[in-house]
């Protein structure tokens, strides 16, 4: 089937590769059927970007496709397993306890992007849940999503909004069902490798890797051929490279995921699972939102650690493959081990101190602008000020769209704020190229926690969905905003400052 067919009223969804692996690792199950399915928002950009058609989706056999009311006898739709470390402890099954992969549709570059269901239903793995969605999460992944696209940083997308009809339990009272139908290069996660070694061994490992490396690192193997190299090593420092420069462009516009879980990593180096995920207002190194991280192990500058951490795990599964004695005798595959950990190292920390050099408009590698440069987060903390404000301002100067009142505006102490101002100038880049690219690394609008929770509170109570529409689109370009957005750039007032934030699944 040509699935680039705009005029096809076709399922695009025609595929499932995810069957290649061996049975011990998915559960084949249809999503649950629902009473009254609606769409209530198509992503009609992201479609576009796949070069398909609305049609198909917008007919009632689309909608009863993914809301759940098909009989699905040609598609195998499927939860997968996996077990995850949660807050650093090891639950041997987890999966997808309220997902269904329904397959994967063909974009026309001829790229196979998965298409899942979140909110769908009980499946094996769903644990005493009652596998469904409220609409105010998948609002939220919805946001996020969008805000990370726009962004430019790698992401699980939102095709589409389904009501279900249904009401759902949560906080004793009943609130909107919704059923988030959710694209991705690949749903496989740290975790899913840690349920293949459990239940599977060295040989699921080795199903999983070389399907990785089938469908999402090809170079690998050429790298194998060419460098003379075992590929496993070589796949897992491919993944470490996708997650440190993943992680550092969270960090340079203030994202702080929230729950970094196993089950929560990506091995493709998309952004995955946005539950009590945030934003920060004012910069704080140590910032929390989430309500159940407690001991505060995903704030935001854990973050490159925790990555670190999780690919520890990762590498205690394909220790296997590393060294084909292993069995025998492990230190020589601990060891190759090591090499791919201080790669990612080595590339977060370079992608960070550059990303942050671009923010500032900083390309000189001199001693004073080194010490700048390395001064200027905890200057920004000490403020209190908004970070991305504060960045936003600093580009508007730069372009020489504004005088320096608002930026200095920012400080609490004009004199200390005069003399940073003067610093930066002796330091920075004139440059038209490093304006640019300052720009391009500082949005002048993000998925503010505030109004993602108004537009929350407006669709769930009210049925108003207005300000979901405006934040959506507006954060399709966040470095450009239009006069009628000025007020989605404005930082919370005292009263309006989200303190947690919650999964709500």
């Amino acid at each position: 089937m040509n699935t680039s067919d705009n005029n096809s009223l076709d399922n695009p969804i025609q595929h499932q590769t995810y069957l290649a692996l061996p049975d011990g690792l998915y559960s084949e199950v249809p999503p649950v059927r629902v009473e009254q399915p609606s769409l209530l928002v198509l992503n009609h950009d992201l479609l576009t970007r796949y070069g398909l058609s609305t049609d198909w989706f917008e007919s009632a056999d689309g909608i009863n496709f993914l809301a759940g009311n098909h009989d699905y006898a040609e598609q195998h739709p499927m939860a997968m397993g996996y077990a995850g470390h949660q807050f650093g402890h090891y639950s041997p099954q987890l999966g997808d306890g309220r997902a269904h992969m329904l397959g994967q549709l063909k974009t026309n570059n001829d790229q196979f992007i998965d298409v899942q269901l979140k909110g769908s239903g009980r499946t094996p793995y769903s644990r005493g849940g009652d596998g469904r969605a409220t609409l105010g999460a998948v609002i939220r992944e919805y946001l996020i999503s969008e805000a990370m696209a726009g962004l430019k940083i790698p992401t699980t997308r939102t095709l589409a909004m389904m009501a279900t009809g249904d009401k759902v339990m949560r906080d004793y009272q009943m609130v909107p069902g919704a059923i988030q139908v959710r694209t991705a290069t690949s749903h496989i996660r740290v975790g899913s490798f840690q349920y293949a070694y459990a239940k599977l061994g060295a040989s699921g490992v080795k199903a999983l890797a070389d399907f990785l490396i089938t469908h999402h690192y090809p170079d690998v193997s050429e790298h194998e051929v060419s460098d003379n190299k075992n590929k496993y090593v070589a796949l897992f420092e491919a993944i470490c490279v996708r997650q440190a420069n993943l992680i550092a462009q969270w960090m340079l516009v203030g994202f702080i995921h929230g729950v970094m879980n196993t089950d929560n990593m990506s091995l493709v180096g998309e952004s995955i699972d946005f539950g009590p995920c945030a934003f920060m207002d004012e910069f704080k190194a140590n910032k929390v939102f989430s309500s159940i991280d407690r001991e505060s192990r995903y704030a935001w500058d854990q973050q490159a650690n925790i990555g670190y951490w999780n690919l520890q795990r990762l590498a205690e599964t394909f220790l296997p493959l590393f060294d084909d004695k292993f069995n025998e005798d492990s230190d020589k595959s601990i060891e190759m081990a090591q090499a791919p950990l201080s790669v990612y190292v080595t590339v977060f920390q370079q992608a960070f101190q550059d990303g942050l050099k671009q923010k500032l408009g900083v390309t000189a590698s001199t001693q004073d602008a080194d010490d700048f440069i390395n001064e200027a987060l905890p200057t920004v903390a000490g403020e209190s000020m908004d970070f991305t404000q504060f960045f936003d301002a600093l580009t508007r100067v730069a372009q020489g769209d504004e005088s320096e009142t608002q930026l200095l505006s920012l400080f609490s102490n004009q004199e200390k704020g005069e003399q940073w101002i003067a610093r930066w100038h002796s330091v920075r880049d004139l440059s038209s190229e490093s304006v640019k690219a300052m720009r391009a690394a500082n949005p002048a609008l993000i998925a503010r926690n505030h109004q993602v929770e108004q537009a929350i509170e407006d669709a769930m109570e009210r049925d108003d969905f207005a300000l979901f529409h405006r934040l959506s689109q507006a954060l399709k370009n966040p470095y450009s905003v239009s006069g009628d957005n000025r007020d989605l750039q404005a930082a919370p007032m005292p009263e309006q400052r989200v303190l947690r934030t919650f999964c709500g699944t």
